[in-house]
């Protein structure tokens, strides 16, 4: 075989290596190809590709041909040792033997001398960038002259590898992140929440935990929650170890296998919480658990939508092009003219360009004048979608491919649409981050909720009957919250709400005046807890307990030193008779701590708490800018 018809023969093995690799999602079988294509190339049937272990400071025969059992996948040689891999990995530059028996630079790894390795050739894989990826070895049991020529096309080859790896790494990457997007958002909803008493039996059955393993409140009340574990996890006595932890440390994690209703299994993430009350003793515990079951019974579903997600990062395949030292195109694949509408013919020389945005034609340009300076292209520009005469960003890189004296024979290159994969990561990580910004800030006030609560309440019964109320206003708000894009919450608005929770009264009785105010959504939720407080106790005790009482919420907006200000006045006429539940005035309970503490802290709220004769009198001050418009949370 001459020099061309050789030449001939490894483009066909480069061109039929990137075929592989555009079809292929698996890294480990575009490796394995590649050595069974570079083996057959190099005539030897042997090969292997190594990679770089940093953690455990090893190369790992990654993939290979021609090698026996407990090899491939197997094999790791220490980066201490001298053998002709960490040689090669050492000096970044191919490394030549023709005949190992009499080469003194390196020893042979034991597990070539029993393949009977005589002769080798490796070089170096490089990421894009720099940075070192492993090596590509192709082994003889014969001794054997490697020529330049074969040095050449290892070296084109390796660098044709770098960039395929680094694109499915970054698949894998992507599909991770993916991965951990979907669990934050499940873990914002769907959550069993109940509480049991001191001896762990069911207190409070919220409706999440009914929907989760489907008993009702009444047929869960009263039963021990040990009948949510499984027989085995009861036999092991878990049920009790979760309990007594949770009562030691005040925390304890539940993630396992549980019993739904009907005899199926459910499985939940979640925690127990020690409810403690004002002697320090545990007076019962907090269960909150999100069923992942649907999650762990779906991969197939899961791996079906990751499949069309990737459909829409990558779009289409990679193109393949040759050009000249100079940038004139001599060959393009069948894809760029698929992509573009350019037939081969007219993408020759330089007519590619005019497939390249005009913005980008000088940096197009440029990076052919320094790739001949540095040896290596690489850039990003956009390219035109010939259907749809839309431009999407491509990364261009190319390797040059050398003759035996180191010249420049072409340049063998790829154009990567990453279009999609920059707006996707973009997204992702915008909602990722405000995701887990609102599933935190929800958390921490239902955590703030729970243990004010929990000071102020002298027996279970009564923080369950104050915690219920308090997360049903809390919901309330997140209601408002959901609709803020398409309607302002307003003072208004969240007076009404707090009044309706309390059910039936006289409405003739509360007046209810003041301008159109819209509010912060980050003010929302403070304020609304706060006026639930008032309105809860002017049911309980005040103005609202008695027939004759009334009760006047009004607000305006003031400018003050300090700038504009929104004040609201709670005044009630009337209290109600003195009861054994009354709290003692002299003592702050949790809805007079929002109004002097939280308010004035979270929302620099200046408030006023007085408890007359005839009645509550509240005011709060908040600042208020106008030209402010609400945004969603």
């Amino acid at each position: 075989m001459d020099d061309h018809q050789q030449w001939r023969k490894r483009q066909q093995v480069l061109a039929n290596f990137g075929e592989f690799a555009l079809r292929n999602e698996s890294l480990d079988d575009v490796l394995t190809e590649a050595c069974r294509l570079v083996g057959g190339a190099l005539g030897t049937q042997r090969s292997k590709i190594l990679e770089i272990d940093d953690r455990e400071q090893t190369l790992l025969v990654r993939a290979g041909v021609g090698w026996g059992d407990g090899v491939v996948g197997k094999v790791r040689l220490a980066m201490g040792e001298l053998s002709s891999e960490t040689f090669s990995i050492k000096a970044g530059a191919p490394v030549i033997s023709q005949d190992v028996r009499v080469d003194k630079r390196f020893e042979l790894p034991a597990f070539m001398k029993a393949s009977g390795v005589v002769a080798l050739v490796n070089v170096p894989i490089f990421l894009p960038g720099g940075t070192p990826f492993g090596l590509l070895q192709v082994d003889s049991r014969e001794p054997r002259e490697f020529e330049q020529d074969d040095i050449e096309f290892l070296r084109t080859y390796a660098a044709l590898l770098g960039p395929v790896i680094d694109r499915l790494d970054k698949v894998r990457a992507l599909r991770a992140a993916e991965e951990r997007f979907r669990l934050i958002v499940e873990a914002a909803r769907d959550y069993a929440i109940f509480t049991t008493d001191a001896n762990d039996r069911i207190v409070d059955w919220l409706p999440g935990a009914e929907a989760v393993f489907g008993w009702s409140a009444a047929e869960a009340r009263g039963r021990s929650a040990n009948m949510l574990f499984t027989p085995q996890d009861r036999a092991a006595g878990e049920d009790v170890k979760e309990a007594e932890t949770a009562r030691r440390t005040g925390f304890a994690p539940n993630v396992r296998w549980h019993v739904h209703k009907d005899g199926s299994r459910v499985f939940i993430e979640g925690s127990v919480t020690s409810v403690r009350g004002a002697d320090g003793q545990t007076h019962g515990f907090l269960k909150i658990g999100q069923d992942v079951t649907e999650r762990r019974r779906n991969e197939e579903r899961i791996r079906a939508s990751e499949a069309r997600q990737r459909a829409l990062i990558e779009g289409i395949p990679q193109l393949v092009w040759q050009a000249d030292i100079d940038g004139r195109w001599t060959w393009s694949s069948p894809q760029w003219s698929d992509f573009t509408g350019l037939p081969r013919e007219q993408s020759l020389a330089f007519g590619w360009l005019s497939a390249v945005h005009p913005d980008d034609r000088t940096v197009a340009l440029d990076a052919w004048t320094q790739a001949n300076q540095t040896g290596s292209f690489e850039t990003e520009y956009r390219i035109r979608h010939g259907h749809s005469a839309t431009y999407r960003w491509f990364a261009i890189r190319a390797a040059p491919v050398r003759d035996h004296s180191g010249g420049v024979l072409t340049w063998l290159g790829t154009s990567t649409d990453i279009d999609d994969l920059r707006r996707l990561q973009q997204r992702q990580e915008v909602m990722v981050t405000e995701l887990q910004h609102r599933t935190r800030n929800l958390i921490a006030v239902v955590q703030s909720i729970a243990s004010q609560t929990m000071a102020t309440c002298r027996t279970m019964e009564e923080f369950r009957l104050q915690f219920h109320e308090r997360l049903a206003a809390l919901a309330r708000v997140q209601g408002l919250l959901s609709r803020a894009a398409q309607e302002p919450i307003t003072i208004a608005a969240l007076v009404r709400v707090a009044l309706d929770a309390l059910g039936a009264f006289d409405r003739s009785r509360a007046t209810i005046s003041g301008p159109d105010v819209p509010l912060r959504n980050s003010s929302v939720q403070t304020l609304a807890l706060a006026l639930h407080e008032l309105a809860t106790n002017a049911r309980k005790y005040g103005a609202l307990s008695v027939s004759d009482g009334r009760l006047d919420v009004t607000w305006q907006v003031r400018r003050l030193a300090a700038g504009r200000h929104v004040e609201l006045a709670w005044i009630e006429h009337g209290r109600g008779p003195e009861r054994a539940d009354r709290p003692d005035p002299r003592n702050h309970g949790y809805g007079r701590k929002l109004i002097e503490r939280a308010l004035p802290y979270a929302l620099s709220a200046t408030t006023t708490f007085e408890l007359r004769d005839n009645g509550v009198r509240c005011t709060i001050s908040l600042p208020f800018d106008p030209a402010e418009r609400t945004q969603p949370l």
